[in-house]
């Protein structure tokens, strides 16, 4: 890997910082911690380099939002599935939907904002976890169950300072 590559990397430790260049913020992680083998609903958060897809926002709660990566309203029938008996399982669905889900129109501020990483996408594989994003943190930094979630203005200005070819690298160290 080349200096470069390396130096546009997001490393989230297991000690509950995420550093991206000489910048580091706290930021919380699945109850049960980081697993190689992530599982659905095991709570884990997937060890692994992921690649960061696209960025979901609320307009009703985030006016501006600088970054180069697409981004996409996110509207209140918008879910995403984490049924793996669904065909939908681990994409974004319209709801209603029969299927269990997510929504992504939420009452707290958790999904004010989303960073969807790549991980179980393509090949989407049957309960190997699904929803891994990058969100908005809970004020206390409780556990997720298995993102990685940052307070809204760090979230906002890393967004801010990362582009398409940025990488995120969950790992155990």
């Amino acid at each position: 890997m080349n200096k470069y590559k390396i130096y546009n990397m997001i490393i989230v430790k297991k000690s509950g910082y995420l550093h991206y260049k000489s910048i580091r913020f706290k930021c919380a992680l699945g109850k049960t911690g980081i697993k190689k083998n992530k599982l659905e609903g095991d709570k884990s958060t997937p060890f692994g380099t992921f690649n960061i897809l696209k960025v979901y926002y609320r307009d009703d709660k985030i006016k501006k939002i600088k970054t180069n990566l697409k981004k996409i309203k996110i509207k209140k029938n918008m879910g995403w599935c984490d049924d793996p008996a669904s065909r939908f399982y681990n994409k974004q669905i319209k709801l209603p939907n029969k299927s269990n889900h997510e929504k992504l129109f939420r009452n707290d501020n958790l999904y004010n904002v989303i960073l969807v990483l790549d991980y179980n996408i393509n090949p989407t594989i049957k309960n190997k976890g699904s929803a891994i994003f990058l969100h908005v943190a809970k004020n206390n930094f409780s556990p997720t169950k298995g993102c990685v979630a940052l307070k809204q203005n760090d979230l906002l200005f890393l967004l801010s300072l990362i582009n398409k070819n940025t990488k995120i690298k969950i790992g155990n160290n």
